[in-house]
């Protein structure tokens, strides 16, 4: 598998399937960083609390020693015996998966269950079989297929002593409460002896493969000046700490210039550059400064993260650009050449083409059962070591993009259409009403005070996105899965970033760069609007009253806005393409259909 999907598919506690067997990705504690490289992003850091990002390693072809995996589940079956017990068990020949009876391939179970603390366990056959009771020692189960329908009853679970059991209900929310089957608190990507005693939450059963069992919660962040610059990018290094300490002895006087000039040339940070001891002098100071302004977030949650701080930043660097850049540097925005013939299309404020950029996107937690949100409070985040590290996995994209903000006084008169605010309300209902039914457990004191996020605004941007995405796609040369959207959402901020999203050959061929030109930029919005004002599942598509995951979609569907999981900040959720061309019934209700 790919280092990137470390991050995004197969992190940490996710399981995967190798082979006849199957596995889940170890902790960070059993990592072989001998070969990692240290990757750093300063804002990023102090928002997660962490001393800096490693690179998941990659594995000796020698040793096959990277990220660790262990097995699990631990309960197998073997088509030949029917027997269902743990791997150990089978007497399998060393390297094998063969049951040591009858020699046939085993087989992983295909049943877990978790709860929403993260935890996550081997399915509880023998309990099931005797409806929650502990049958002891001695009991030896066997799985049995009827064949005669597809559904689970047709699986059936026996027991030596006679018990029988089919899997039909056990992926009804309250199955294993019913039968007094509580969480143990397991945590088998830590090892034995990593469990958590006390946990309340109510395991679910789910499929060894389902997307249910792991959730990542990603945070990244993009390289913007000064931290984007060269020298700043030389200071993310060992000797940072032994400068920050040198420069303020030397502001308080006990250290002469000289000293201080002679120890910056020993440290080897000017080597090969054309910067001088003054240089690093002025950056460390503004580094200090910049870190002693900004304040972490403890927990690197917003209530929405288009309108968090780090975006904020990044969106006052991406509206204005930058005058100067060195060749090393990693950010470069500037406008596109003024076309007197071909001016910005209406609606659009600013279009910026963003020539360099870098972001870092690290592995912060993972949940189960349920997706996390902005109310997923600490107790659901699942811990990636046994003992906090300091160092997060992490991979760094290099790529390019177009930035775009939206015209503010069109914008305004648009929020004000009544259309506007009622299919918005729909949306915010259903969304207030999914975060309020995932609390309600926890902390059902709170649930009166939650409520959602979203606004019409955010739509437009985020269905405006996902519109020129594919068109992108087909005229940039670059596949949808390669482009991603960063939405920059609040009452004072307007704007998208579409850039690209992978760090192999298909990163920066300078295909994107090009829509934000004036003249590109005007035929391709234009070509986007004409797509998606109509989809093959019209007329139901656009008169939808609801859908997608918890009704959080009106009008959209795959066959007109959705897009390849890895392109959408948000699980394909909070669209609606009306917001863009309007209705049949009322065409005000879209952002570019507003004059007519």
């Amino acid at each position: 598998m790919r280092r990137a999907q470390m991050i995004t598919t197969y992190g940490v506690g996710a399981m995967v399937a190798i082979g006849d067997q199957s596995y889940v990705i170890s902790g960070l504690d059993t990592w072989n960083l001998d070969t990692s490289i240290t990757i750093h992003e300063p804002r990023l850091e102090r928002r997660l609390g962490v001393d800096g990002f490693r690179l998941p390693p990659a594995a000796s072809s020698s040793t096959g020693d990277g990220v660790r995996v262990r097995l699990f589940p631990e309960f197998y079956s073997c088509p030949g015996c029917h027997e269902l017990k743990e791997f150990h068990k089978f007497g399998s020949p060393p390297g094998t998966s063969r049951c040591g009876a009858c020699d046939k391939l085993l087989t992983p179970s295909r049943f877990v269950i978790a709860c929403e603390n993260g935890h996550l366990d081997d399915f509880p056959y023998a309990k099931w079989v005797h409806k929650g009771a502990d049958p002891g020692r001695g009991h030896r189960l066997t799985l049995h297929s009827t064949g005669r329908t597809a559904s689970l009853r047709s699986v059936i679970i026996r027991c030596s002593c006679g018990e029988e059991a089919s899997m039909e209900g056990a992926f009804s929310r309250n199955a294993l409460r019913s039968l007094n089957i509580f969480c143990e608190g397991r945590r088998p990507w830590l090892g034995r002896g990593a469990e958590q005693s006390g946990c309340k939450a109510i395991p679910r059963t789910l499929q060894r493969g389902s997307s249910a069992v792991w959730f990542p919660i990603v945070r990244s962040a993009l390289s913007i000046p000064p931290w984007s610059e060269t020298l700043q990018k030389r200071l993310n290094c060992s000797q940072y700490p032994m400068l920050k300490s040198s420069v303020r002895l030397w502001r308080e006087g006990r250290v002469s210039y000289e000293s201080l000039e002679e120890l910056i040339r020993a440290s080897g940070i000017l080597d090969a550059s054309r910067f001088t001891p003054k240089d690093v002098i002025e950056a460390v100071q503004l580094r200090v400064q910049l870190e002693e302004s900004e304040v972490a977030d403890s927990d690197g949650r917003e209530p929405l993260e288009a309108a968090g701080e780090l975006r904020r930043e990044e969106y006052e660097r991406l509206l204005f650009g930058t005058a100067s850049v060195d060749r090393e540097d990693d950010f470069e925005c500037t406008r596109p050449p003024e076309d007197p013939d071909t001016p910005l299309p209406v609606g659009i404020e600013r279009s910026m083409q963003v020539k360099r950029l870098r972001e870092v996107r690290a592995l912060w937690s993972f949940t189960r059962v349920e997706a996390p949100d902005s109310t997923t409070p600490e107790t659901r985040r699942a811990a990636l070591s046994i003992e906090d590290k300091g160092w997060l996995p992490a991979v760094e994209v290099i790529g390019e993009g177009v930035f775009l903000t939206l015209d503010t006084a069109r914008l305004g008169e648009w929020e004000r259409q009544k259309g506007v605010r009622q299919r918005a309300d729909r949306i915010r209902d259903n969304h207030t009403a999914a975060l309020r039914r995932r609390i309600m457990a926890t902390n059902p004191k709170a649930v009166r005070e939650i409520q959602s996020p979203i606004s019409a605004r955010y739509i437009l941007l985020h269905t405006l996105a996902h519109a020129l995405i594919n068109e992108w796609s087909l005229e940039s040369g670059y596949p949808a899965a390669s482009l991603r959207e960063r939405l920059y959402v609040s009452h004072d901020m307007a704007g998208l970033l579409i850039y690209t999203a992978t760090s192999d050959s298909a990163g920066s061929l300078g295909g994107v760069v090009a829509q934000g030109e004036y003249k590109n930029l005007r035929n391709s919005l234009e070509s986007a609007l004409r797509r998606v004002s109509w989809c093959s599942q019209d007329p139901p598509c656009m008169e939808s009253e609801a859908g997608g995951v918890d009704s959080l979609n009106l009008a959209a569907c795959y066959a007109c806005v959705l897009l390849p999981e890895t392109s959408c900040e948000t699980n394909n959720t909070f669209l609606d393409r009306a917001m863009l061309i309007g209705t049949p019934d009322e065409s005000s209700v879209g952002y570019f259909a507003l004059d007519e």
